[in-house]
């Protein structure tokens, strides 16, 4: 059957678009994810931002023997408790390991970590249901607790639960500062986000945070290790619990520490990075 006009005529359109789009090299069909730069918004601030925690990392040796921990830590949300009905099969001469690609979802756990940039070892980790700002301040006292008496600096990025009420209590707390409060127990001052960073900051203090700016997850030393975990331990688990998630979450972190762990070869100045 000989094709009507009116379908000779659409497919001789579609014919001269792909001409089209192949001589402008443009691909409708396609799209991809990009991120706003944040950087040009404010580059004066940014670029402070970025070179105070490079600083910082360089510096890390220097404050280990002062008596003082530089710790980069950040939670990692979601990582699923994921058990395999059938064993993996391991690899052999011509054929790549085979993981079952069916599991058994048991749950999720949140793992809030340390990472000592002067050792390169994972310290005082917490594993639990949720991150909320009482689950950080908790993970922040428990760390703070394996050498109460020594100097503290946190980096961190930029997340509400890193400047909340909960935190400026803390640290006041632990560094000797009175605070006004409410009858209810709540800060009379520092209301604003900001006004909590500002004092979370606060280089007078022995205990005190640097925030990384807004998108720049790669200047924050933990996540280096994240991607260890996840390769070395997440992306081949079999787990039977959210608990048994957690053990072996522990016990890779127990022989990381013994095995593995040495300070990141960290080479980036803070000078801005052309686009």
């Amino acid at each position: 059957m000989k094709p009507s006009n009116e379908a000779s005529y659409g497919a001789s359109r579609r014919a001269a678009w792909g001409v089209f789009w192949g001589e402008a090299d443009l691909k409708p069909h396609l799209r991809r994810y990009w991120l706003n730069n944040e950087r040009a918004k404010e580059p004066e601030v940014f670029d402070a931002e970025v070179r105070s925690v490079c600083e910082h990392y360089a510096q890390a040796l220097a404050l280990h023997q002062e008596g003082v921990h530089l710790i980069s830590t950040d939670e990692k949300t979601g990582i699923q408790a994921l058990q395999r009905p059938h064993p993996t099969l391991p690899m052999r001469p011509g054929l790549v390991e085979c993981q079952e690609h069916e599991y058994v979802r048991h749950g999720t756990q949140c793992l809030i970590a340390n990472f000592e940039v002067a050792t390169g070892r994972v310290i005082a980790p917490s594993i639990g249901k949720s991150r909320t700002n009482e689950d950080f301040a908790s993970h922040i006292e428990k760390t703070i607790a394996t050498d109460p008496e020594a100097g503290w600096v946190f980096v961190v990025d930029q997340l509400n639960t890193h400047q909340s009420e909960n935190l400026v209590k803390l640290i006041a707390q632990e560094c000797g500062i009175e605070l006004e409060l409410t009858r209810k127990g709540n800060l009379r001052k520092m209301k604003s986000m900001a006004s909590r960073r500002a004092f979370l900051e606060d280089v007078a203090h022995r205990i005190r945070f640097v925030y990384t700016p807004k998108h720049t997850s790669w200047l924050n030393q933990i996540e280096l290790w994240f991607s260890i975990l996840a390769r070395r331990l997440i992306k081949r688990g079999n787990f039977t619990s959210v608990e048994d998630l957690e053990q072996q979450i522990l016990r890779f972190i127990e022989y990381f520490n013994r095995t593995m762990a040495k300070p990141f070869k960290w080479t980036y100045k803070g000078r801005p990075l052309k686009a």
